[in-house]
């Protein structure tokens, strides 16, 4: 084990060069919005089982992170319109269609109680068999099953849950950028697993576009696999274009070296289809998230929505 890991630190001294991560941009107000309000999203996700992170995310994306009317004057952070069964009070907004009903609350606890019993009905039922840290899968579902009409909506929540770290939440943790602890601790956050690897046994390395990467094990850290490589937690964070406390999904890719500045032949474009976003693309292809953005001429804000085509090179 010991002459593998020297040969494989040899080999990733020789490939590897430097290259700094720019830090993204959060914008204070969709920041101020997760502080304000994540206790309560804790708070349903322990009660009903709604991700905490898909909770602010979707009130990010529905009022402006809270600068909407809707929200200010009436309490609906989730943009939840009267339908039939609704009895409560009531406002009127364009929407898709003029003057349509909206359900207006006497506080934001109401919105958020009601947006948890909203997605219990049985229309979304099947959201509630996912596990509660997939937040990709719970955004993909809420499009699918018609929750907004926008053809981006999964892709623009999954954006803000990464960009902001808002998956922590549903850890029982918080983003690094937030000033002390929430109220609540999440009653069903991941607990630190062993995987109980031998003494002597390394899992296998794959080559794939040029780059050493493996596959992730289900419930482990980024620290996990940098302790069985002898790399830095900091590096390979760096490599793979995410924060050091991110979590792995069950067989993720992750590079044990920077990334190819673009993708090689013979891929030269991509189709986006709902629940990517440009950082599950750039792995997809082994090329750095920055030049991905850079190629196709996008700033951070941008939004990969169903059926875009991205250069790769």
């Amino acid at each position: 084990m010991i002459h593998l890991r020297f040969w494989l630190s040899c080999l990733l001294t020789i490939l590897l060069g430097c290259h700094a991560m720019s830090a993204q941009h959060l914008n204070p107000t969709y920041q101020a919005y997760a502080k304000r309000y994540a206790d309560e999203a804790i708070r349903q996700m322990n009660k009903h089982g709604v991700p905490a992170s898909i909770t602010i995310a979707q009130g990010m994306v529905e009022t402006g992170a809270g600068t909407s009317s809707l929200a200010k004057e009436h309490n609906n952070h989730f943009g939840i319109k009267c339908h039939r069964s609704w009895t409560g009070k009531k406002t009127h907004r364009t929407d898709d269609r003029p003057n349509e009903c909206f359900r207006s609350y006497n506080s934001y606890q109401e919105s958020f109680e009601d947006h948890s019993l909203f997605l219990k009905q049985p229309r979304y039922q099947s959201l509630f068999r996912l596990d509660i840290r997939d937040y990709k899968g719970w955004a993909v579902g809420l499009q699918r099953c018609g929750y907004a009409t926008n053809k981006g909506y999964a892709n623009l929540l999954i954006k803000m849950v990464e960009d902001y770290q808002l998956y922590t939440f549903d850890r029982g943790k918080v983003p690094f950028w937030f000033d002390g602890k929430t109220k609540y601790q999440a009653e069903r956050s991941a607990g630190k697993r062993s995987h109980g690897r031998r003494e002597g046994v390394v899992r296998q390395a794959y080559l794939s576009y040029g780059l050493l990467y493996v596959l992730a094990k289900r419930g482990e850290s980024l620290s996990d696999i940098a302790e069985e490589f002898d790399l830095s937690v900091k590096k390979i964070a760096k490599y793979n274009d995410i924060p050091v406390d991110f979590p792995l999904s069950d067989n993720m890719v992750v590079f044990l070296q920077h990334k190819n500045a673009k993708a090689t032949d013979p891929h030269f474009t991509h189709v986006v289809k709902v629940g990517e976003s440009m950082h599950s693309i750039s792995q997809m292809y082994g090329m750095r998230m920055k030049n991905l953005y850079k190629l196709n001429d996008k700033d951070g804000e941008y939004v990969p929505q169903e059926g875009d085509i991205l250069r790769l090179r």
